[in-house]
């Protein structure tokens, strides 16, 4: 073969097949690359998306309405959902456009939305060429993973189920680029909790009883306005906590939120610091003479501390709120 027949073979611009190839390789890569370093930019990323995660799954579930807290309890069409409403979430999380043929348009690259339960995301065949923007949140584990890569031939499996739609295979995952690997997810507090809580709560009618006994039976755990709506199956949760102060205040339980005096004492006494439209409970008795290694928290000029499960009840005391 002469010369002029290997230029045949060449890219008109002047490179061989294999550095066309390669030139291709590397402005796709660079997509990748830009858009990752987009998202790696917000320094709040992970508490980012743990929030696009935790307002989605509680959205669908409108505890508030259904009393449902666990995902498993979702019918087939709200999970789906699901994953356009994590979709539209984190679009307003991030502020991002509308791509023209996608979900997303970041740094001039089409990115698609894909959201799964199980970390099995499905891939459509218009995704092909464009980045996906790959979510998963398992809510039991209370951990979430959030990856970038765009999709050939090489990172999909063969066979697809009846709708054309393909899984990232073994190998393809190795081209995942990372955003947050090992997330942690924003805790969801009813699905945590032990069979004997749980059976205590379900015991009592939805409405102000069952907030009570929520704020009753669960002390030292951060408790969101999610929970208690999900709870009392009603509205206007910082009503039903201040009643539930009022009500257990002769058990001793004092519940904390985020404003005037609660902070100081929460953090006196070791306890995490409750953030707005959150509270934490705790039942509090005068502390002994002898003192026993317990942090003290002093309110109206007296010390308090802890109540250990053997001591009697003492009334709470009087907390500028």
């Amino acid at each position: 073969m002469s010369m002029d027949d290997n230029a045949l073979f060449d890219d008109p611009r002047g490179l061989t097949s294999a550095e066309a190839a390669s030139a291709v390789d590397g402005a796709q890569n660079s997509g990748v690359e830009r858009v990752t370093r987009w998202f790696e930019g917000h320094t709040d990323l992970e508490s980012r998306f743990s929030s696009v995660f935790r307002q989605a799954m509680d959205e669908v579930l409108d505890g508030q309405r259904t009393g449902r807290y666990d995902v498993d309890t979702l019918e087939k069409t709200e999970k789906t959902y699901l994953g356009t409403k994590v979709e539209i979430v984190c679009r307003a999380a991030f502020n991002l456009p509308y791509g023209d043929d996608m979900d997303y348009r970041i740094c001039d690259q089409e990115v698609d939305a894909k959201f799964s339960l199980e970390g099995k995301w499905m891939i459509p065949r218009e995704a092909m060429g464009h980045l996906c923007l790959l979510m998963a949140a398992n809510d039991r584990m209370s951990s979430f993973k959030v990856g970038i890569i765009r999709i050939s031939e090489d990172v999909l499996t063969r066979g697809g189920n009846q709708d054309g739609k393909r899984s990232i295979s073994l190998a393809g995952r190795s081209h995942i680029k990372w955003l947050c690997r090992e997330g942690k997810l924003k805790s969801n507090l009813l699905l945590g909790l032990d069979s004997a809580t749980r059976d205590v709560l379900e015991r009592v009618p939805v409405g102000q009883s069952r907030v009570d006994q929520l704020f009753k039976y669960v002390h030292g755990r951060i408790i969101d306005r999610n929970a208690v709506v999900t709870v009392a199956k009603q509205l206007d949760a910082p009503k039903r906590v201040r009643d539930a102060r009022h009500r257990l205040g002769p058990e001793g339980v004092v519940i904390l939120g985020h404003q005037k005096d609660s902070p100081r004492v929460a953090a006196a006494l070791g306890l995490p610091t409750p953030e707005k439209g959150t509270w934490i409970a705790t039942r509090l008795v005068p502390a002994p003479n002898t003192g026993d290694g317990r942090p003290l928290a002093w309110i109206g000029g007296i010390s308090y501390v802890t109540a250990r499960a053997d001591e009697a009840p003492h009334p709470a005391p009087a907390i500028d709120y």
